[in-house]
């Protein structure tokens, strides 16, 4: 699989590159890197990534992580936030948790230059974002909102796309005098959940009030709510009038619901996940909660495959897991290669500094931690600072599952079928 054709040269700058799109919905926990990735390679346009609260984003360094090819956002504890690449740039969708103007434009312009639109989340029903006057309890307050909109607007550069998704209010009419405040901020485009705040996702979307809405706007509606396969796409535009469709839980059960060809079988969609994960170096709890929701929808928790994902305690248990070991320890010599070229790189130049009496010295390592301050990116050393190779790094540094000792196999490292019994 891989990302080509126009759909590679996509870049969100106006209004018109909002229409005609299949688009990943932003969803907290499931749309870290891999899984944007994944979406875009099975046919995805336009890829939220989770909402992030303005005060953790508006704090964040930013990093250029070499080892990855990635930019990495930390925290003051060099904790990651937020990580993205060159492959999503120009079709990458930063969603915002916020409730005041201000905070929400130091987020945006943290992020900015590294992702090709801003969105506000104003749909969220979740008691984490309203409870700090984010998501959904925006709805009830339109001067707020039209001060979040305008302040983005106004400063961030005119060729970056600034968006906002939002629910149903109890009244269609107060839905669409809400719109129209929102479209007089001058937005790119506005996301529509065609559900009430209180509805659960148990519940059927409102195509038919989503349509109402669409008939009253002239920038493109984002259409979003129950499409749970490929034809759903043309479906609900074509039932709404919406210029775009956007997915969620069926993207997040299985990610190839993106590709015209039909839905993969859930255990390659998941081995697939697993490669984005271990190029991108995704952290191991994050992976392993993506690949619990696939499972709970097609198998079960209980089943050997759900049992022993519960047990894995890093990548390489997960690669192991499903049948990616030699993957990962690919992937970590490769790794290892470029950050030794680099090293020997760096020590020439020192010397060549030295040699003509220069003092303009730049220190790589002098700035956060290479890597993105996640352990198993850089390459560990013995205690006589030898380099390991790969083999012995996945021996001896490689976290372990619980019970587990360095050098000894754990019961997570067990390959399992995962195309017979209930897993599929």
């Amino acid at each position: 699989m891989g990302v080509g054709g126009d759909r590679e040269r996509l870049v969100l700058r106006d209004s018109d590159d909002y229409r005609g799109k299949n688009i990943l919905a932003p969803m907290v926990r499931v749309g870290t890197l891999p899984m944007r990735l994944l979406a875009a390679e099975y046919g995805a346009d336009i890829v939220y990534g989770e909402e992030l609260v303005d005060k953790r984003v508006m704090h964040c360094q930013r990093v250029e992580n070499k080892t990855l090819n990635t930019v990495d956002f930390m925290d003051k504890n060099n904790k990651l936030v937020f990580r993205t690449c060159p492959e999503e740039h120009g079709r990458m969708v930063f969603q915002i948790g916020t409730g005041d103007a201000v905070t929400a434009l130091k987020a945006a312009e943290v992020v900015c230059n590294d992702v090709a639109a801003i969105d506000i989340n104003m749909g969220c029903p979740k008691h984490f974002s309203t409870s700090g006057g984010m998501g959904s309890k925006l709805l009830k307050e339109p001067e707020k909102i039209r001060d979040i909109m305008t302040s983005l607007r106004r400063n961030l550069p005119s060729t970056k796309p600034v968006t906002c998704k939002i629910r149903l209010l109890e009244k269609v009419e107060d839905t669409i005098e809400l719109v129209r405040v929102i479209e007089s901020c001058g937005v790119t485009a506005m996301g529509l959940h065609g559900r009430y705040v209180p509805q659960r996702p148990r519940e059927a979307a409102h195509w038919s009030l989503i349509k109402e809405v669409v008939a009253n706007m002239s920038i493109p509606v984002i259409a979003n709510g129950d499409v749970f396969k490929h034809e759903d796409f043309q479906r609900i535009r074509d039932e709404t009038g919406a210029a775009s469709a956007m997915c969620a839980r069926g993207a997040q059960w299985n990610c190839s619901i993106f590709s015209p060809h039909g839905l993969r079988p859930v255990p390659e969609v998941i081995r697939e996940y697993m490669k984005k994960s271990i190029l991108m170096d995704n952290p191991v709890q994050n992976c392993k909660y993506v690949i619990k929701e696939m499972i709970v929808v097609h198998s079960s928790l209980e089943s050997a495959e759900g049992k022993a994902v519960q047990k894995c305690t890093s990548l390489l248990d997960l690669a192991k897991l499903y049948g990616l070991e030699d993957y990962y320890i690919e992937v970590m010599r490769d790794r290892d290669n470029q950050f030794a070229q680099r090293s020997v790189s760096k020590k020439r130049l020192a010397e060549e500094q030295d040699e003509t009496g220069g003092d303009d010295h730049h220190q790589e390592g002098s700035g956060p931690r290479e890597g993105g301050g996640l352990k198993h990116t850089l390459l560990p050393r013995t205690g006589s600072n030898k380099l390991l190779c790969p083999i012995e790094r996945v021996m001896m540094h490689a976290p372990l599952a619980s019970g587990g000792e360095a050098g000894q196999p754990t019961t997570a490292g067990a390959i399992i079928d995962i195309t017979k019994g209930n897993a599929s």
